[in-house]
């Protein structure tokens, strides 16, 4: 698949998020059919965290809750990468204090709507959302103390890429905290080269300790999975990505169910020196 096309479709894809007032899509079945604070809730979200933001800031569009991790101090300044509506932010901001900073980067314009519109709802002086893609961050080198992400690095075609940047952006002893979707073994050959598939999370997905040597390569240490977890596909997608790869694909519901045993969400922790 092609990069251009790949940022198409997602960005496709979350426009119309952002837009509807539902999560990432209306399934019978996924974690799109339960209301977003239940998704948020499954995944990590205390009930203060979810009552503690506008809302239409939470779209239950992750898989983790990353500012759990990151032990955020008061006055520090943290980057979210594919920030969304700002749900993350919103909570890092709290954490952080008025002496502190949040910056939030998104590639998709209606989403970065979205958060700002959010962020005034909130009076949110401490945030700001910034268009940009996380392969090529708009923030100034060793400008911020931690970096968070919440289910969208799987995206970046060029995950490499991606964490050399969090590296370049990071202040000496920074911390990168993530969630995000990885896999036990790859996937079929016909899941890899699905656009629907890598917008809706899968395909995307790197080999967990491919994606872990990443960020050592990009010269993190102290690299660590905090939390590892199996969800069912159809809670990990969308319903439109689950049936689109079922029709692209030729596979059988069963069969495409089966390949979700390979797909797994970490939480991973890093350092840089």
């Amino acid at each position: 698949m092609k990069e251009e096309n790949i940022k198409k479709e997602v960005r496709t894809r979350y426009a119309k998020v952002a837009k509807t007032s539902g999560s990432c899509c209306s399934s019978k079945v996924s974690c799109c059919s339960a209301p977003n604070k239940q998704v948020s809730g499954m995944i990590g979200y205390s009930q203060e965290e979810m009552a503690a933001v506008p809302e239409g800031a939470n779209l239950g569009l992750g898989c983790g809750n990353p500012t759990a991790l990151a032990s955020l101090k008061e006055g520090e300044r943290v980057l979210d990468l594919g920030s969304g509506a700002g749900f993350d932010c919103f909570l890092a901001a709290k954490k952080v204090g008025a002496k502190g900073k949040v910056i939030g980067v998104d590639m998709t314009p209606e989403m970065l709507d979205k958060a700002r519109a959010n962020a005034k709802k909130g009076n949110y002086a401490n945030v700001e959302f910034r268009l940009g893609e996380i392969e090529n961050l708009p923030v100034a080198d060793n400008s911020v103390d931690v970096i968070i992400s919440n289910c969208v690095i799987n995206l970046a075609p060029n995950k490499k890429r991606v964490f050399e940047e969090s590296y370049r952006v990071l202040a000496p002893k920074g911390r990168l905290m993530v969630s995000d979707i990885v896999l036990l073994k790859p996937l079929p050959k016909t899941v890899q080269e699905s656009v629907e598939a890598y917008a809706g999370c899968i395909a995307g997905a790197e080999i967990k300790d491919k994606y872990l040597d990443a960020i050592r390569e990009a010269g993190f240490s102290d690299v660590k999975v905090i939390e590892e977890k199996t969800y069912p596909l159809e809670f990990i997608v969308s319903e439109d990505a689950f049936e689109g790869a079922i029709d692209d694909l030729k596979m059988s519901p069963e069969e495409l169910k089966s390949t979700a045993n390979t797909v797994v969400s970490v939480k991973v922790s890093a350092v840089k020196p």
